[in-house]
């Protein structure tokens, strides 16, 4: 039997454990993953659901689980008494106990006793609480995959449905400090990993939009001169190197030439540009999939959801649809 997919439980006060337990619960349950998470907290999710869902604790991650059951492998190093973290709230035992899950997901995977990881959400200030220095997992994974004594790998953000696929030159930066951060390096650097992740993903010749930072792509220099400076002359040099890279075009129409097919990917400067449109068709086929990493590793495109943690009313589509995704691009 190959490695399983790995979903870490993402944060013990919010949906993370809901969604997982409803995944388990639909009439066909994944039969090649694991859950890195809690017994305590898991059983409280699956109690609150009303749910008649065996737990199978296991021993290691690859280790095969009998039949209708919740895998659930537990990590040494969790904090205690998970399970009595008041649901919707920032918790520093929480945003640890996320913390050590993703880490053993890591390794897991680089030890070969897993395929792919699949992170059920965290919150950015729980992490914080608990002492991590993460602005969120994209970073955080990002540093783990680092080998030691060498420098970080680059990586992009990547949102996607069955509409669109939206990547990003930053992330998660405040909007002066994202404009800032935005160079010929940066964005060619953006097209590359594109380039390369789609092929990957059984694109042959990806053909890639890139939308302008200031409205209208800056209109010639005046609104701006970021397209100028910088993204026009990274596309040009991807179409150098062989990549159908066009652009830049203004951020408020490529989207919807991208999403009639014209396009099969969009990079975008900053956080929102790209993340609204994909949002906006519906998060509950949304994915996230971080690109450049030395594993596959994808996300519902969905937050904690403090308001409604332990309300039952979680929907497990964008879960269904993250592990769907990691299922596809990990090979099988």
């Amino acid at each position: 039997m190959s490695a399983p997919l790995l979903i870490t439980m993402g944060d013990a006060c919010g949906i993370g454990p809901e969604i997982i337990a409803r995944l388990w619960s639909a009439p066909q349950p994944p039969d090649d993953a694991c859950v890195i998470g809690d017994v305590g907290v898991m059983r409280r999710a699956i109690r609150q659901l009303g749910l008649s869902l065996p737990l199978a604790l296991l021993d290691h991650p690859d280790e095969p689980a009998p039949p209708h059951c919740l895998p659930l492998w537990q990590p040494p190093d969790l904090p205690e008494h998970l399970a009595d973290c008041p649901q919707g709230q920032v918790d520093a035992r929480a945003g640890a106990a996320a913390a050590r899950c993703i880490e053993a997901a890591v390794r897991e995977v680089q030890a070969g006793k897993g395929r792919a990881i699949v992170t059920a959400p965290i919150h950015k200030e729980a992490l914080h609480a608990a002492g991590l220095p993460y602005p969120g997992h994209t970073e955080m994974l990002q540093a783990l995959a680092a080998r030691p004594g060498e420098p970080l790998p680059p990586v992009r953000m990547m949102l996607a449905n069955e509409e669109l696929r939206t990547v990003l030159v930053t992330i998660h930066l405040s909007l002066r400090r994202a404009i800032e951060a935005i160079s010929l390096e940066a964005v060619l650097e953006t097209l590359r990993i594109t380039d390369a992740a789609l092929r990957r993903f059984g694109i042959p010749a990806p053909r890639i939009a890139v939308a302008g930072l200031n409205p209208h792509a800056g209109e010639g220099g005046l609104f701006g001169d970021e397209e100028i400076r910088f993204i026009a002359p990274a596309v040009q040099q991807a179409q150098s190197e062989g990549m159908t890279a066009s652009g830049p075009f203004a951020p408020d129409t490529i989207f919807m030439r991208a999403r009639r097919g014209e396009f099969d990917a969009v990079v975008a400067m900053v956080h929102d540009h790209g993340l609204i449109p994909v949002k906006y068709l519906g998060v509950e086929q949304g994915v996230n999939v971080t690109l450049g990493l030395p594993f596959v590793r994808t996300s519902p495109d969905h937050g904690t959801a403090f308001d409604i943690a332990g309300q039952g009313l979680a929907d497990a589509s964008s879960l269904r649809a993250a592990l769907q995704m990691a299922r596809r691009l990990s090979g099988d």
